[in-house]
């Protein structure tokens, strides 16, 4: 074996057993998110199959012999799997049902009937064209002499993040949410399976284009490593996740409570707006909570339930805001001397608290605060 091939199964055979290993535990492990870890436990299970599948071909194994028969393939149920796995994270009611869901799995299975139906024409073919039917003959070119599989599986796979993106996305949830920030490294997840379907779909079109599928072997092997990779890193994050809240149950509030937190919302943005209590560095819930009279758990509730912010947050965006109007006044044009003094004046007590909160509620270095919103 040349070391090329050396190093390409020891990469296939860490991402096969590392996301055989990371399956099973993900599988096995009770916790908050069952469901949706033993659809990350399914998806490593299947990265696994296909990965050990490709590394029996390195030993002549899987090549119209006994196995070709029963190494088959599954890339159409990667999709719906990808799927079900943010649908179970982000609807806590969710259970698979075969009699609604049933659809989803519709191209795993046509997949896995016709992938039998062509290897079957083996035991009829006799190296010419008429000893295979017409079907049969024609099913065989289209799919194993092109990379129909392949884009379809990748196709199937890009449709499915963007449905599943969708339900990230998505605010119209009665009686819970989402937790935006812990579902970054899902949203990771999506847009790397995407765009490595993109990639596989751009590279054998044009292979099939422009060179007749000649040069599928030059890219075959870096397509199975990266998949090799995403098994890796897939089995990392969703063990170190296994245990996260995703959602919370929404505050079903009686109109007398609305009433009364739109009562304090309103007053809380008098305050400061007029009074720019915000100035005050030392400003604090409890400080804030006495000069509203008001109890600080039903400040707390206010700034949770309609500005959607804790107090922290809350009070900095308007220190943000005036100190966003001072720096685009004229006269404050030495924005490098000026900022961090200013900042002082609008009520933060340091260098590191300002930066934290800019780039947290802004999004964007302290440099860009000059930049109108």
């Amino acid at each position: 074996m040349k070391r090329l091939e050396l190093l390409l199964v020891i990469l296939l055979t860490l991402g096969a057993v590392q996301g055989s290993v990371y399956g099973f535990i993900l599988w096995r492990k009770n916790s908050i998110n069952t469901l949706a870890n033993r659809f990350i436990a399914t998806i490593l299970f299947f990265f696994s199959y296909l990965l050990i599948v490709e590394l029996l071909k390195f030993f002549d194994i899987g090549f119209y012999d006994t196995w070709y028969h029963f190494l088959l393939e599954y890339n159409w149920i990667y999709g719906a799997l990808i799927y079900f796995f943010v649908k179970a994270s982000v609807v806590p009611t969710f259970k698979l049902s075969f009699k609604r869901d049933w659809i989803h799995f519709l191209p795993v299975a046509i997949e896995f009937v016709w992938s039998n139906f062509i290897k079957s024409q083996n035991f009829f073919w006799d190296g010419s064209r008429e000893s295979l039917s017409w079907l049969g003959y024609y099913g065989y070119i289209v799919w194993m002499y092109y990379p129909t599989m392949f884009i379809i599986s990748a196709l199937l796979i890009i449709y499915y993040t963007y449905q599943a993106q969708k339900l990230l996305n998505s605010t119209e949830y009665e009686h819970f949410e989402i937790l935006y920030d812990k579902t970054v490294w899902i949203k990771r997840l999506l847009k790397v399976l995407r765009w490595f379907s993109i990639i596989v779909i751009d590279f054998v079109l044009i292979d099939l284009i422009f060179f007749d599928y000649a040069f599928n072997r030059w890219y075959h092997y870096p397509l199975f490593i990266g998949m090799a990779l995403i098994t890796y890193w897939l089995g990392i994050e969703g063990f170190g996740k296994r245990n996260e809240h995703i959602i919370k149950t929404k505050t079903v509030l009686s109109a007398k409570e609305k009433e009364q937190l739109q009562s304090i919302a309103e007053e809380l943005k008098r305050v400061m707006v007029d009074e720019k209590l915000f100035k005050n560095s030392d400003l604090i819930l409890l400080s804030l909570s006495k000069h509203l009279d008001v109890k600080s758990y039903l400040t707390t509730k206010c700034l949770n339930t309609v500005y959607k912010m804790n107090f922290s947050d809350f009070v900095n965006s308007y220190r943000i805001q005036e100190l966003r109007q001072l720096l685009n006044n004229p006269k404050n044009d030495n924005f490098t001397l000026l900022a961090l003094a200013l900042a002082f004046d609008v009520g933060f007590n340091s260098k590191a608290s300002f930066n934290r909160a800019v780039k947290k509620l802004t999004g964007r270095p302290t440099s860009g605060l000059k930049l109108n919103n």
